[in-house]
């Protein structure tokens, strides 16, 4: 009976840090979204809503951190209930990593804004946010239900966003080698969309996680 009753309070901790997983990787999309629609749009206002908000996400981190440390403390976990726990902190951080790409993006809008657009770059980026704010999604669906087919497919689809992040820099390269004065907007470009493809690496450490809570070994080393 004791033990049934430790397993209960242990499972009830846990759905409550889920929960806050799940709110934070909420709010990480919204503000990835928001921050394309304010580079794509030059709405400064909209990017400084990004920047503010980026606080949320960072409490929310804090939050999970304390009660998944509180629950090793108290409950004790063992085995598979420790790698979870383990699991949960590390994608916390990984989506606070998201949110803070989501938010240096913002930060570079009004120096883009100012300048000339660059239609064909800014549609490039707007695919790569959508793919990365994609992948987010099923990443987090994938460590819900514990799905490895969905988190192995979904670290796959970091490749295209490597590739379009490599076809914009020879873009852009070209870009500046036809005119000096292009070189300060195309740089910014070109550093929102690195920024957009270590979005995806914050992902992939997500789906490797949930390699790892449900085989023991990230994906990485599992045909090693």
């Amino acid at each position: 009976m004791e033990h049934t009753h430790i397993v209960a309070r242990f499972d009830k901790d846990i759905k409550r840090i889920e929960k806050l997983l799940l709110k934070m990787a909420g709010l990480a999309v919204e503000q990835m979204e928001m921050a394309t629609t304010a580079l794509e749009t030059h709405d400064t206002a909209l990017s400084e809503k990004v920047v503010k908000g980026d606080k949320e996400i960072n409490a929310l981190e804090a939050r999970i951190d304390e009660l998944a440390v509180r629950l090793i403390a108290l409950r004790q976990p063992m085995a598979e209930d420790l790698r979870l726990v383990v699991s949960t902190l590390k994608i916390s951080t990984n989506i606070e990593r998201f949110a803070d790409y989501a938010k240096t993006m913002a930060l570079r809008v009004p120096a883009v804004a100012d300048g000339k657009p660059v239609e064909s770059a800014t549609k490039t980026i707007k695919r790569m946010s959508r793919l990365v704010v994609e992948m987010m999604q099923d990443a987090i669906k994938a460590f819900m239900a514990r799905d490895l087919d969905l988190a192995s497919a979904t670290h796959a689809r970091d490749q295209s966003v490597d590739q379009m992040n490599s076809a914009l820099f020879r873009e852009m390269l070209t870009y500046m080698l036809e005119n000096p004065r292009n070189i300060e907007a195309a740089t910014h470009l070109l550093f929102i969309a690195k920024n957009l493809e270590r979005a995806g690496d914050q992902v992939c450490n997500i789906t490797e996680q949930v390699s790892y809570l449900v085989t023991g070994e990230i994906f990485e080393n599992r045909d090693a």
